[in-house]
């Protein structure tokens, strides 16, 4: 059975760049977003490594940890991060898993024989501090995956997980947010003393709460 969203995501032990790590007690009380590549020296994933050792800062600010994975040893990974510098300006500054064991990869059900025979898929979960799986996303190999995307989704599933609004197409940080149809009109005067916005009984907009 194929991970989906609201499972617990499954634990392990792994060696990785920067020491063995258990992934549950890794991941602590905050947020983790675990993403896959097929192996070392891939010009995609080289890409990728790169962006998102830029992008920590802005993970970071969300609690957010990163974990990479790929399919060859740590000795191996140690070699590529001197790659992503010197094509994309920065070293990894978060762990990446070596499994050539494939244990976290058929864990996570990364392998599809149908797309790349053994090789892990370039898939992306987001886990929460519950370490329920709250986002997963397949890439194909020849397309790069969108990280700006991946921060987008965290920023709404941190926001409505503290408040009953879910967000809207193309939404963005500071942009109107819908209230859950869940909540009657009622109980919405109760959280959005401010008011809101109603298109139709169940389409109601509030400015993004604090």
């Amino acid at each position: 059975m194929a991970l989906q969203l609201g499972d617990t995501a499954p634990d392990f032990t792994a060696d990785t760049t920067e020491g063995t790590i258990n992934f549950h007690e890794w991941i602590g009380d905050g947020w983790c977003i675990l993403f896959s590549h097929p192996k070392d020296f891939t010009p995609v994933c080289t890409t990728e490594l790169g962006y998102m050792a830029k992008l920590k800062p802005e993970f970071d600010k969300r609690n957010v940890k990163i974990l990479a994975v790929s399919v060859d040893p740590v000795s191996d990974h140690h070699v590529w991060v001197k790659d992503i510098q010197d094509t994309q300006g920065i070293l990894p500054n978060y762990p990446i898993v070596g499994d050539q064991d494939r244990k976290v990869a058929t864990l996570y059900g990364m392998i599809h024989p149908n797309a790349l025979d053994s090789l892990t898929v370039r898939t992306v979960f987001v886990i929460g501090p519950d370490k329920k799986i709250k986002l997963t996303l397949t890439y194909p190999a020849s397309t790069g995956r969108n990280f700006d995307e991946v921060l987008r989704v965290v920023d709404s599933l941190q926001l409505t997980a503290k408040h009953s609004v879910a967000t809207p197409v193309n939404w963005q940080q500071g942009g109107e947010c819908i209230i859950v149809p869940s909540l009657n009109d009622e109980a919405a005067k109760a959280k959005f003393p401010g008011g809101w916005r109603t298109e139709k009984p169940y389409l109601r907009y509030v400015p993004q709460p604090k």
